[in-house]
């Protein structure tokens, strides 16, 4: 599947017209048939990085990258795991986390009452290096169970 250039736009307030154009006024289907549906709080957390333990620093490299949420969803080749719940320090069966590109990361959360329904929780470019001694973030993907 090919996958659309980088979104350059002028500045942050147009990033958010197109995330709220493409993404929040309708909802995207995914290959498997989920419907996933965005939200415009979702925004300052999937388009932000965290300096000082908060998402308070809009993030370019996030933002051109947003065409690529809807290409993932819908890739039958992508490379789908079960997600984390940090909270409880466990795998979440209702979260399913896609790697597509090599390190590019879309998770979204299926809704329990209706599991062909979800909601989008966040995407990333997995490139940052971990902590000396730790797998690196896709590693810790892959190491979790296969979505089924």
């Amino acid at each position: 599947m090919s996958y659309p250039t980088l979104l350059i736009l002028k500045d942050q307030d147009d990033y958010k017209k197109y995330w709220m154009k493409n993404y929040c006024q309708q909802g995207i289907k995914t290959f498997d048939g989920i419907v996933v549906f965005f939200r415009q709080k979702d925004f300052e957390h999937a388009f932000y990085e965290s300096v000082n333990q908060k998402d308070d620093t809009f993030s370019v490299k996030r933002a051109e990258r947003m065409g690529w949420i809807a290409a993932a969803l819908k890739d039958s080749k992508s490379q789908l795991y079960v997600g984390w719940d940090s909270q409880k320090k466990r795998c979440d069966s209702q979260r399913r986390v896609a790697i597509v590109m090599g390190n590019y990361v879309v998770v979204i959360a299926i809704s329990k009452k209706m599991p062909k329904q979800a909601k989008f929780i966040t995407a990333f470019v997995a490139d940052t290096p971990s902590r000396p001694g730790r797998p690196s973030t896709i590693e810790q993907i892959k190491r979790g169970p296969k979505w089924k």
